[in-house]
């Protein structure tokens, strides 16, 4: 049965032998359009979750000993009859949970007001259940605070490239990389999170494209590379600009585009011109001074046929948005907007461009339409603010692990734990669900019907591979809705979407019987045709010009320690190819498991005689639990890496509130920490 992966953004085609109702295998499509005909591990074996599912629905000992006596005679009589889950649940029929929750969120809104709840989460599920969770939490409850796991993830990308090309998502498709002369990647370890591009880019690259690799460490595709770039933590911004400036010194530019299809250039050559963090600055710092030639040698190359792609190594910095702007401002000087060129941000979940599309987002509604003021809510570190201010009561998470995955994880647990209502549809249990007052055990993507959009704008539909008799994310919002006193008539996941559409204009085109046909990419047409290439022509913005933004890099991090000489050690974090996120699927993986059962410390091998074989990281946020350690040559002395995959190591504790000063991304990408020998 044909179906889509579940996990990253890339969206791989799976084909799933099922024996009496269970998958035995997961095989790749061979002519899968997203996939490549090709899966990665994750893809295969990452299934076997579905035999550790959460399958009941949970309110806590706590919540029921706090509220019974303030519950309606009648609920009061019916948790009588809740029997225990473990020790800190009951499991609790559909309906029952339902009742109470809506029950207690008429009593946040009564003694509070509707703002006083928040809605997080959309990126992991469907977007008919995105569309109606935002639409529930805007229009049911009449809060404007929602939001979704882009926070942490690609909102820069969103607002970096809205602002020069109107449009926040993929310029290309994946296979354009076969088209392209020159690959460009930076900040992205694409073999371990993104693994089907990068089989494209290596098969682009033995086709005759030259690629480009630039990152803080050494990765798997610096194999590869024709040039490989390692820069100083934090200082993609500095490098981004630094190769611009020589573009415009060396007369690379493509005149004729930017005359025709760009404003702002001639304010923006001032600025950069008038620069003085250019390749001569790399100069100056020490280990790293060869990068001024690399700069002239990568300058000449993307004048040709340029793909530039990205992951959270552009994004998770305070400057997220400006270095991502500052990729699109490459691109625009060279002319890459074209066939065989674009840009290509690679979104982590599978789901997250589709979540940011129907509007699970504070400051955007379906289709990206900016609301009035009064209705922007707050983005999710503001959230966890209000929270411990006393202005957020509750908060309804829908496949969002916030207790894991994002930064600063003493002040979240604080926040939480001032919550008067959590509730939590997760599909696993984790960290969330083990603070919430009530859980709903929902479908996987494995077990439902419902459409996923990928990094590159592709929606597929997927398909029921075994059956549960749990509900939809969206089903809980349907009838959590009538408890409100809002019917909502959806009677399946297709309804929900062709609801959607009307919101949403670029799915225009797309219904459940052409996608069962093939996957299509947005905009599409109302005759079902989609569009492949952006930004042939015009761009997305208001005038169809592409514009030009300037923004002054700022020196801090290792790159001050550089020029003061100071030695400090850095902290850089991101994913292993064998697990997912936050792992709660994947660790369920015995042969996943075996590839990857822990967070490893990498750290370089000439520190062998400092660093013990086990460490505790600590920050002045604050501190891992026991890491081991595995010395390579793969870091630069006095800086490290690290996964985030296992709660148990308490990684997120170290990083505190520094954040893209846009979209408040957090800075997982650096940290300075002190290392604690055991």
């Amino acid at each position: 049965m044909i179906s889509v992966c579940t996990y990253c953004g890339v969206g791989c085609e799976i084909d799933a032998q099922i024996n009496q109702d269970k998958i035995e295998k997961i095989n790749p499509v061979k002519n899968g359009v997203s996939s490549g005909g090709e899966l990665c591990i994750k893809g295969k074996y990452g299934f076997e979750f579905l035999n550790h599912r959460l399958k009941k629905h949970l309110i806590s000992y706590e919540f029921i000993e706090k509220n019974a006596k303030n519950m309606p005679f009648e609920l009061q009589i019916r948790i009588a009859n809740l029997y225990p889950y473990d020790e800190k649940f009951y499991e609790a029929p559909f309906s029952l949970a339902l009742d109470i929750a809506a029950w207690k969120l008429k009593e946040i809104i009564k003694n509070y007001s509707s703002k006083s709840v928040a809605a997080i989460g959309g990126a992991r599920t469907n977007i008919e259940s995105a569309w109606l969770f935002q639409h529930f939490a805007r229009n049911v409850v009449k809060t404007p605070h929602i939001d979704n796991c882009a926070r942490v993830c690609h909102s820069p990308s969103l607002s970096g490239l809205k602002m020069s090309i109107g449009e926040g998502a993929s310029s290309v498709d994946f296979d354009s990389l076969f088209d392209a002369e020159i690959i460009f990647v930076i900040g992205s370890n694409t073999t371990e999170a993104h693994p089907m591009v990068a089989s494209r880019i290596i098969k682009a690259k033995r086709r005759g494209a030259k690629l480009i690799v630039v990152d803080v460490r050494e990765i798997p595709l610096m194999k590869f590379a024709d040039i490989s770039v390692i820069l100083p933590f934090e200082s993609n911004l500095l490098f981004l600009n630094a190769l611009a400036k020589e573009l415009i010194q060396r007369d690379l530019v493509d005149k004729e585009f930017i005359n025709n299809r760009c404003v702002k250039y001639e304010e923006y050559k001032h600025l950069l011109l008038n620069d003085k963090y250019d390749k001569k600055f790399f100069e100056k710092l020490p280990g790293f001074e060869h990068i001024s030639k690399q700069i002239e040698e990568i300058a000449k190359l993307i004048t040709k046929k340029t793909i530039f792609t990205w992951g959270l190594g552009v994004t998770e910095h305070i400057d997220g948005t400006e270095s991502v702007n500052a990729i699109s401002n490459l691109a625009m000087l060279t002319g890459n907007f074209k066939k065989g060129a674009g840009v290509l941000p690679l979104r982590g979940q599978n789901n997250v461009q589709g979540a940011c599309d129907v509007g699970c987002l504070p400051y955007y509604l379906p289709d990206y339409i900016r609301p009035d003021e009064e209705h922007i809510g707050l983005m999710t570190p503001d959230i966890i603010d209000a929270v411990t201010d006393g202005k957020i009561k509750a908060i309804i998470n829908m496949g969002e692990d916030i207790l894991h995955i994002h930064p600063n994880q003493n002040k979240i647990h604080r926040a939480f734990k001032e919550l008067e209502f959590l509730m939590v549809m997760e599909v696993m249990e984790n960290e969330i669900t083990k603070e919430a007052d009530i859980v709903f055990a929902v479908k996987s993507a494995y077990e439902k019907r419902g459409v996923y959009v990928n990094a590159e704008r592709r929606l597929h539909l997927s398909k029921p591979l075994v059956k549960s008799d749990l509900p939809d994310d969206w089903e809980v919002i349907k009838e959590l809705s009538k408890r409100l006193g809002r019917d909502i008539n959806y009677v399946s996941s297709e309804d929900v979407f062709n609801a959607c559409k009307k919101e949403v204009s670029r799915f225009k085109g797309a219904t459940y019987e052409r996608l069962e046909k093939k996957p299509l990419q947005w905009p599409i047409s109302e005759d079902g045709r989609d569009t492949p290439v952006l930004h042939l022509e015009k761009f997305s913005t208001p005038d169809g010009k592409g514009h030009f933004h300037y923004h002054k890099y700022h020196i801090r991090g290792e790159v001050k320690d550089l020029i003061e000489d100071k030695k400090r050690w850095w902290l850089n974090t991101g994913r292993a190819l064998a697990q997912y996120n936050n792992a709660a699927q994947t660790k369920a993986s015995e042969r996943l498991t075996k590839r990857y059962d822990d967070d490893i410390l990498l750290v370089n091998e000439c520190h062998k005689n400092e660093i013990n074989d086990t460490v505790i990281l600590k920050s002045i946020y604050g501190k891992t639990k026991p890491l081991k350690v595995k010395f390579t040559k793969s870091v630069r002395p006095y800086t490290m890496f690290t996964t985030f995959h296992f709660a148990k190591n308490h990684i997120n504790y170290l990083f505190g509130n520094e954040a893209d000063h846009k979209v408040k991304t957090a800075r997982f990408k650096a940290i300075e920490v002190e290392v604690i020998n055991l």
